[in-house]
């Protein structure tokens, strides 16, 4: 049965369920729910996502929203590679990751850093940089507790997790502002993870495209 997958090429977090259906190798039809238009808010959207977040995903007749819950499901109902450690020490991390982007990172380097660097120029605003520096500040912080919780040369061991699809968009985009990039370069070991991830087909192929 078909997957369909809601939510627009240039969500972070759409972009994280599409890397889990391409390292599955699973096929899914992306339905392009313009939320910055808008759209999340329209009727049929938030029958799926009550919200009016995004992605909402759904397969054979189930019905599904929030990220992680998406690609725990992607990862255990399709086959393929694993994306989840095999030990409980292991899966646990891969989750406190995950929980790390969620409340801390993702609203630092994507809500602020990014936003205020690249997205308000773009829509012809002026950029607060005390909301770009109190996100430069929570940045750092972020990605030092992430590189100390690493465990191998990928996040949580020499395999693709769902930790690393996680985080990887949020990263992407916090690489594209000037400050952001110099916060992540001054990572090493985070940055060489960043090179081995940013060659791999699926973050190639979902990469978004912006203007």
């Amino acid at each position: 049965m078909p997957v369909i997958l809601h939510g627009p090429g240039y969500s972070t977090y759409s972009r994280t369920a599409r890397l889990a259906l391409e390292e599955k190798g699973v096929a899914y039809e992306l339905n392009e729910v313009d939320i910055l238009s808008g759209k999340g808010h329209a009727p049929e959207h938030l029958a799926r996502q009550p919200w009016g977040k995004v992605p909402a995903f759904e397969h054979d007749g189930f019905h599904l929203f929030e990220t992680f819950a998406i690609t725990r499901y992607v990862d255990e109902a399709f086959p393929g590679p694993a994306l989840q450690p095999a030990d409980a020490k292991g899966r646990a991390r891969m989750t406190q990751i995950c929980g790390i982007v969620d409340s801390y990172a993702y609203g630092a380097m994507v809500g602020k850093v990014f936003w205020q660097e690249i997205i308000v120029p773009m829509q012809g605003g002026t950029p607060d940089a005390k909301v770009a520096e109190e996100g430069l500040a929570a940045t750092r912080k972020a990605l030092g507790v992430i590189e100390g919780l690493m465990a191998g040369d990928l996040l949580c061991g020499g395999g693709v997790t769902l930790a690393d699809l996680h985080l990887l968009p949020a990263v992407e985009y916090l690489r594209m502002a000037r400050a952001g990039a110099s916060a992540f370069a001054a990572s090493p070991k985070l940055s060489a993870w960043w090179d081995r991830m940013n060659a791999r087909d699926s973050v190639v192929k979902t990469r978004p495209k912006l203007g």
